[in-house]
């Protein structure tokens, strides 16, 4: 399967990361290892999750998803099949513990409790999953450079970052030979465009940052399932959805994959992410699947090739200027 590179990292990744935050979570262990094992199966490598995973459930602490991935690796046996990456900053504790953020200490304990949970000896790619303007961005990357000549990580990434700073992070490394962040992991979809590339989308462009976006299906509504209140209830996130997305543009922009689902044979999840991946400077999205049957549909995204008149019709309805 293509490989597209992440960044100058020297690291390489199928046109689809997977989203580990359902495992452990939405996805209990055997689904999470069935949904493992198809997505190396078909060609995959990438698989994303971070030590927060999923503190926001009940009786949930964090380091579930990592856990579950960690009991894979072990079970399966292929962590040489797979890119790992995770991410620190979040909080993992209550206020003023310390267990949040990107100081040097708590980076320095964090990679060891994700490096456990994980049951590996490295992180391929150690994301930074919120920016912490409390913290020169001297001593965060130089942790980080402590972590790769440990072997630890071998490249690192940002999310959840402004341009501003990405670029102020980007100009730190090189002013102080410090490891660069060669990932970005911005929201983007369909419907979620303009935080990308009003700002974002030129400076990655520019200085070779590889993206891996979030939210590739916009919480599921891209995927057709969502057309009216009645299915609000189909999981946990309807009534996000129905905030974020149920407005004129969001159904103008159903109705356009819809139709370009139909000309293309596949289903509006498929051309949704395939039009992801035809876009210039992103490496690959991300998306979440909670059963088989769900990623063997997500996987065909990768093979679908959407025309210039497809493209530009999905642009024209979900343009946000």
């Amino acid at each position: 399967m293509e490989q597209r590179p992440l960044g100058r990292s020297g690291l390489s990744t199928a046109p689809l990361v997977f989203g580990g935050n359902v495992f452990g979570w939405t996805a209990d262990e055997g689904t999470s290892f069935r949904l493992l094992d198809a997505f190396v199966g078909a060609g995959f490598n990438l698989i994303d999750t971070a030590d927060v995973y999923s503190r926001w459930a009940p009786k949930h602490q964090g380091g579930e998803s990592e856990s579950v991935i960690g009991r894979w690796l072990k079970k399966s046996g292929k962590r040489n099949r797979v890119l790992i990456a995770t991410k620190v900053g979040k909080p993992m504790g209550d206020e003023g513990s310390g267990r949040s953020g990107l100081s040097p200490k708590w980076i320095r304990q964090a990679v060891d409790d994700s490096l456990r949970r994980l049951q590996t000896d490295h992180i391929d790619l150690y994301q930074s999953h919120d920016d912490d303007v409390a913290t020169p961005l001297e001593d965060t990357l130089g942790a980080y450079a402590d972590l790769i000549r440990a072997g630890k990580a071998r490249a690192i990434g940002a999310s959840n970052h402004s341009a501003a700073r990405l670029a102020e992070a980007l100009d730190t490394s090189e002013r102080f030979g410090l490891p660069r962040y060669e990932t970005l992991q911005p929201l983007y979809n369909l419907a979620d465009r303009e935080p990308y590339e009003a700002e974002l989308e030129p400076l990655v462009r520019a200085r070779g940052v590889g993206v891996i976006n979030f939210f590739g299906l916009a919480r599921g509504f891209l995927t057709g399932k969502y057309r009216g209140e009645a299915d609000l209830a189909k999981s946990p996130r309807g009534s996000g959805v129905q905030q974020a997305y149920f407005n004129e543009r969001g159904f103008r922009i159903l109705a356009a994959l819809d139709e370009a689902a139909a000309a293309c044979h596949a289903t509006p999840a498929q051309v949704a992410l395939a039009w992801q991946m035809a876009r210039p400077g992103l490496t690959a999205p991300i998306a979440s699947a909670t059963t088989v049957a769900q990623f063997d549909e997500l996987a065909r995204a990768a093979s679908l090739q959407l025309d210039a008149p497809l493209i530009a019709a999905l642009d024209r309805a979900s343009a946000w200027r």
